[in-house]
């Protein structure tokens, strides 16, 4: 019995922890984006871009502390030193990252604009997937042993590099150009995209959650996953046209008729997330 209540009580404390660092994060959120009217747009003008900015970031708040929740526990004390030290880190690293899918996936059109003015719902999924995939990428970046602060922020780092570069391939393998086709507010290959994003998001994260050994070790792990994703994104693909569309063009869908088919948009993003799921599992 009194095992059982020490338990509960332990659980509690870490649950009062990850609230504490989830409404910093908050707070945080509201502070960098103070030049948005966050409660006007949400209820007044019911935009549904930034409900998607919003929750994507909720979500990969969620998933980076759980790295710290749910990786190997050394002790009541010391699990709360992490959470004031990497608490505060990981809504750093994830405001970086949203300057970063600003500034180098999403660099041909102004964000703001996208999401408040013309209240565009492919961009606003395109955020989703970066926070969602960012969060996820930190999420493996604090979990295990072995590791410290240079470590987490190393593969952080590698994580966002391989983002950004995925930006550049995905538009490599598809025969619209990516950007062009969000900007004029087309959802389903901004959710498409977004599919990408968050599947590459994670085998970052099963990349980067290996108790640390050595710096060749981890890194050939690392680098083992992430080829394994250039594979999937064009292969998914492939199989969604063979199999779940067959007899149709995917890009038509996408971007060859009038009013473009989201459901492609869905089940494409889909099967690349599904696809990065039996990756991480069978490895």
């Amino acid at each position: 019995m009194l095992m059982e209540l020490d338990h509960i009580l332990t659980s509690a404390v870490y649950i009062v922890a990850c609230l504490a660092v989830f409404i910093v994060g908050h707070k945080s959120f509201l502070f960098f984006r103070r030049d948005y009217d966050i409660a006007n747009e949400l209820v007044e003008k019911d935009n549904c871009a930034l409900a998607l900015t919003l929750s994507g970031y909720y979500l990969g708040l969620i998933i980076a502390i759980g790295g710290l929740i749910a990786g190997p526990s050394v002790g009541l004390s010391e699990d709360l030193m992490d959470f004031a030290i990497y608490g505060p880190l990981i809504i750093i690293l994830l405001y970086v990252s949203s300057r970063i899918n600003d500034n180098f996936i999403l660099s041909r059109f102004e964000i703001k604009k996208e999401i408040i003015e013309d209240q565009n719902c492919g961009t606003g999924a395109v955020e989703f997937a970066v926070y969602v995939a960012s969060g996820l990428n930190i999420y493996g970046a604090v979990y295990g042993l072995g590791g410290s602060v240079l470590t987490t922020l190393a593969f952080w780092a590698m994580g966002q590099a391989v983002l950004v570069g995925l930006g550049k391939y995905y538009n490599s393998i598809v025969s619209y150009d990516v950007h062009e086709h969000i900007e004029k507010d087309n959802v389903a290959v901004g959710v498409a995209f977004a599919g990408a994003i968050i599947a590459i998001g994670n085998l970052l994260r099963a990349a980067s959650s290996e108790h640390f050994v050595s710096w060749t070790e981890n890194l050939e792990i690392f680098a083992g996953f992430m080829i394994l994703g250039l594979i999937l994104l064009p292969v998914s693909r492939l199989l969604t046209d063979r199999i779940l569309l067959p007899g149709r063009s995917l890009c038509d869908e996408l971007v060859g008729q009038e009013k473009p088919n989201l459901g492609a948009g869905f089940l494409e993003a889909s099967s690349y997330i599904g696809s990065s799921f039996l990756i991480s599992w069978c490895l």
